[in-house]
């Protein structure tokens, strides 16, 4: 059981598998399993998105381009709204670390921006975004404490994408 801030009680779930099927917000919020990644789940939410953004773009670039990628991102965010909120909900928790779907979203975003780019530009990319998520410097920190129920989920991701292409645009800039 855990105390919410109006009082009330929560019970608190442990995400499995069988949760994740559960219902269909599940799947998506936990990143279809990689979220149940017993060490490090944003980490291998955000790899899922890389590998996903790469293998889905040399199959089909006709398809996966851009401005699909822009639609893709738009869409993404908020079905992980809906998603996040109802699988932070039933978890008891409202951002809990399984919920990985922030991450690879935020990710593409960082990725339609970035490329083309060279592997090692991925790299970098990878690192800053996995960086930011974590340390969570301000304003992160306040959209994470502040934004609740799905939005707060995506949101703080999003910023954490901008930060790292602050960083990429700061880097070709000096």
């Amino acid at each position: 059981m855990m105390t919410l801030e109006s009082g009330q009680t929560a019970q608190v779930v442990t995400p499995t598998a069988r949760f994740m099927l559960s219902h269909p917000a599940h799947l998506i919020a936990q990143g279809f399993g990689s979220g149940l990644s017993p060490i490090m789940p944003g980490t291998a939410g955000t790899l899922l998105a890389w590998l996903a953004f790469g293998v889905l773009g040399s199959r089909w670039p006709g398809l996966f381009h851009p401005a699909s990628w822009g639609l893709i991102i738009v869409a993404g965010f908020l079905l992980g709204i809906w998603a996040c909120h109802r699988t932070g909900r039933d978890l008891g928790i409202a951002d809990h670390g399984s919920m990985v779907w922030d991450e690879i979203i935020a990710f593409w975003l960082v990725l339609v921006v970035l490329m083309p780019a060279e592997f090692s530009t991925q790299c970098w990319a990878f690192l800053w975004f996995r960086f930011f998520d974590m340390v969570k410097p301000m304003p992160i920190r306040y959209f994470d404490r502040h934004f609740k129920g799905g939005f707060g989920v995506m949101w703080d991701d999003i910023v954490a994408a901008f930060y790292t292409l602050l960083v990429f645009a700061l880097w070709r800039f000096l």
